[in-house]
């Protein structure tokens, strides 16, 4: 007993020891700067990391690792013939930076500076590297955040272009201002009502008085949008709103009668001085009704709100008006995810498209596969992976951090399920496969060691998704080099099924049946499965495989037969739609004609103005897909609003602002398209020889889906800068019919106008109080000089521009601008929204 006890006391004194690092843990100051883009005439960018000892104790030359997040691929500065500190590659966006024999040390107080190249280019804050930690060598398991850690600012021309030649590096504060000088400033009381816009909607004489003693009268199938809109007034009159089933009542959610009918999710609304009548054939139809009407709401007066007659009549265009959030890259919480519903049914979104698994997590809890969100939806440094994945976008070495750790019990999915259902919005849930799915395969590779270690190796084979005598090299578009599902194996397809079929339970246990999935099929590198022995064995028993390029339409197939089988629609991304075959001995893309007669539906991201791809959706729906338009080019929201160093988000595919998803004509994409992926003017011969929109490929249309990839998003507020109010124009062009000034510019600038105003007057006060507030986008002041003087102006009326001329900070109490400036000297302008909440500040010399 006595020799027990004085063991375990020595296993406690080793595993103290262990934790204690041989330098002190915020002894190290980390810096990184970019030096230059276009480096050596390349699509290169050169950048130094300095490194610094903080400390009274020497920084020693060997026995470390410094690890970091970086989106560009990295290699040593190829002019340095001896470098003491070199970069290397782990996998993914995981990289070193370790000591060669030429590296001395660090004395108390010294620095070292370690130049790095890496691919493309970085001009923008949110491309910078994150989340180092250190590593030492005699405790490889345990990784230190280098917790001072600072980025330098761009601000030099070199630093801010693309290649060396480029010559545009910012959007200027002049290019806003001429931007926004098409805007006129519309009063409210001329806008539209109803956002968006209705397929008819007239005002009429005559006006409702509403006060809580109203009763809301319903049809007995509207009971559930009764309480909803009982809630609803009841916040906006402070007292309770009764309701009561029958058509006796002063606001009434009746029943549209069949045969009045002309169009899935029609319905009326017609407010006079009697009553307010809402009116659908179902209870959608009725809920997009009482989202019109509420916002003809206006603040109470002595306990009362007017409300001005009004009779419309309403219908979307598209059936299918989706938004896609991914929550792999960077995980949001399930109140987060509330919040969104609550957006999207406003705007009379019905689909929420949730991206739950990717190479960096796995975000839903699947019951009988723990090792899917107990290790793949963690994420800390580890030395095998069996426990938790590799850090990814900054999460850093403690496996306790709130964006690269979390997932979805099944009790928090069914939660978001219902209230979804609540809202008429249907929730689809993407498997990203068989690239993207590192996660996953991880995790699964993890379920293999548990089981093979308790000697059951039927169980540890059950549901593996990699092949380890697959030699196969190849590398994703974010640098992995095993992110993909072996297709040969059978226990893949096992996998399928058990997620399929926990996803369909789930979605029943809810009230809200599954009847469509989305399966993936995004960027799998080319150069997969060739060297895997599983899949050689497939194609040598196979008469129908030939070459590994048939493995696709073949993974893709039995997939297909799989949700088909349980009775749901495949869906995936446009890739799962395509086949790769050769044209003149070269690699190229088609469609796959296999699967358009198969109710197979596609999202097409990949029309980069200018970068061959733009009639893509066209090509895809000509040929038999059903297509939902979710372009890069206009409906990917990661992208940063304009090309400004201080603006987050990706720009590989072009600058998102709020006008883009606005213009876009989704029955013609090439009348309205203004500039290409670096945000130039784009060339009219650029859609010269594309694919145009056919009548029956037109029919193929499902809808639109605007997406927002979670690279950059480290916070709630971080995602909402980003979705609001870009969702905005993506709502009216999904709801309202196709507008009139497709090419009218005149026509365009008054219908621009009217939206600009319509969010910046009452789109945004709204969602400035719903639900506590969201953190949309504020705008920069657009500046301009006149006559020597500095003017100023805005993208959205209603919003505040305020002004210093000492170069202070403005804050709500600073000066409104309301003239030309004449002063000289620094002036500095912020634009404010009526709650008084600031967006960036904007600097001019005079």
């Amino acid at each position: 007993m006595h020799q027990r006890f004085t063991f375990i006391l020595l296993l406690l004194s080793f595993s103290a020891f262990a934790q204690t690092p041989p330098f002190p843990r915020n002894g190290l100051k980390l810096k990184w700067e970019v030096k230059e883009n276009g480096f050596m005439g390349e699509a290169k960018t050169l950048s130094v990391f300095t490194l610094t000892n903080t400390t009274k104790k020497a920084f020693p030359a060997t026995g470390w690792t410094i690890y970091y997040n970086f989106i560009r691929f990295t290699t040593p500065l190829r002019t340095e013939t001896s470098p003491a500190v070199v970069p290397g590659h782990i996998n993914g966006h995981l990289y070193t930076l370790k000591p060669t024999s030429a590296f001395k040390g660090l004395a108390p107080g010294d620095s070292i500076q370690i130049s790095i190249e890496s691919g493309a280019w970085v001009t923008n804050i949110t491309d910078a590297p994150d989340g180092p930690y250190i590593v030492w060598d005699d405790a490889p398991a345990k990784g230190y955040a280098i917790a001072d850690y600072t980025v330098v600012p761009s601000t030099q021309d070199k630093q801010l272009r693309r290649q060396a030649n480029d010559t545009q590096v910012r959007t200027s504060l002049e290019d806003i201002y001429k931007r926004n000088s098409v805007i006129r400033d519309i009063p409210e009381d001329q806008l539209p009502r109803i956002f968006p816009t209705p397929e008819s909607a007239n005002n009429t004489s005559g006006a409702f008085t509403l006060d809580a003693r109203d009763v809301i009268a319903y049809h007995p199938e509207f009971k559930q949008e009764a309480a909803y809109l009982a809630a609803i007034l009841t916040e906006a009159l402070g007292k309770p709103v009764k309701t009561a089933e029958g058509s006796e009542g002063s606001v009434v959610l009746g029943k549209l009668l069949k045969k009045e009918k002309t169009a899935p999710d029609s319905y009326t609304l017609n407010v006079n001085n009697d009553k307010v009548a809402l009116y659908g054939t179902s209870a959608g139809e009725v809920f997009y009704a009482i989202q019109s009407f509420r916002q003809l709401l206006k603040t109470p007066e002595n306990g009362v709100i007017t409300i001005a007659g009004i009779d419309v009549k309403d219908k979307p265009r598209f059936g299918y008006r989706a938004f896609m959030i991914d929550v792999s890259r960077n995980f949001q919480t399930k109140a987060e995810i509330l919040r969104i519903l609550d957006v999207l049914a406003l705007y009379k979104l019905n689909v929420l498209h949730l991206h739950m698994s990717d190479d960096e997590g796995w975000r839903i809890e699947i019951p009988g596969l723990p090792e899917l969100t107990e290790v793949g939806g963690r994420r800390g440094h580890s030395v095998d992976e069996l426990e938790m994945i590799q850090p990814s976008y900054g999460s850093g070495p403690d496996v306790n951090n709130t964006t690269g750790t979390g997932w979805y019990t099944k009790a928090d999915y069914i939660e978001i399920l219902r209230y979804a259902k609540t809202r008429h919005i249907k929730v689809i849930p993407e498997v990203e496969m068989p690239g993207h799915a590192r996660a996953a395969i991880k995790a699964m590779d993890a379920r293999y060691a548990k089981f093979m270690k308790a000697g059951n190796a039927q169980a540890a084979n059950e549901y593996r998704l990699s092949d380890p005598d697959d030699k196969s090299q190849y590398r994703s578009v974010q640098e992995w080099k095993d992110n993909v599902i072996n297709v040969g194996l059978p226990s893949t397809y096992k996998f399928i099924e058990k997620v399929t079929d926990e996803l369909v339970a789930m979605h029943k246990e809810a009230g809200a049946p599954l009847d469509i999935i989305h399966m993936g099929g995004d960027e799998t590198p080319a150069g997969v499965w060739e060297r895997s022995p599983v899949c050689q064995r497939l194609l040598d028993s196979s008469e129908t495989l030939h070459t590994v390029d048939d493995l696709w339409p073949y993974f893709y197939d039995k997939v297909a037969q799989i949700v088909n089988k349980r009775g749901l629609q495949l869906y995936g991304w446009e890739e799962a739609g395509m086949r790769r075959t050769k044209r003149d001995g070269r690699d190229v893309m088609i469609v796959n004609p296999d699967f358009g007669p198969r109710n197979f539906m596609v999202d097409v991201w990949n029309n980069v103005m200018g970068g061959g791809m733009e009639d893509l959706s066209y090509r895809l729906a000509n040929g038999g897909y059903k297509v939902v338009l979710s372009g890069v080019s206009n409906y990917y929201f990661d992208m940063a609003y304009l090309r400004d160093y201080y603006e987050p988000g990706f720009y590989w595919g072009g600058y998102v602002d709020l006008d883009k998803p606005f213009y876009f004509i989704p029955l013609d994409l090439y009348k309205n398209s203004k500039e290409d992926g670096a945000g130039n003017p784009l060339p009219a011969s650029t859609f010269v020889g594309k694919d145009r929109l056919t009548e029956y490929g037109a029919g193929n249309i499902t809808g639109i889906q605007s997406a927002l990839w979670a690279e950059t998003l480290k916070s709630p507020q971080a995602l909402e800068y980003l979705l609001l109010p870009k969702l905005l124009g993506m709502a009216e062009r999904a709801w309202a019919k196709d507008p009139e000034w497709t090419k009218d510019e005149a026509g365009y600038n008054e219908a621009w106008s009217i939206f600009a105003n319509v969010t910046g007057k009452k789109e945004l006060p709204r969602l400035a109080k719903l639900n506590g507030g969201y953190n949309y986008r504020i705008p920069t002041a657009g500046v301009g000089l006149a006559d020597g003087k500095v003017l100023a102006n805005v993208q959205l009326p209603g919003l505040v521009i305020r002004y210093t001329v000492d170069g202070k900070e403005p804050d709500a109490k600073s000066a409104v601008y309301s003239a030309p400036i004449a002063q000289k000297g620094t002036i500095r302008f912020r634009v404010f929204d009526q709650q008084g909440r600031g967006g960036r500040t904007v600097t001019v010399q005079h």
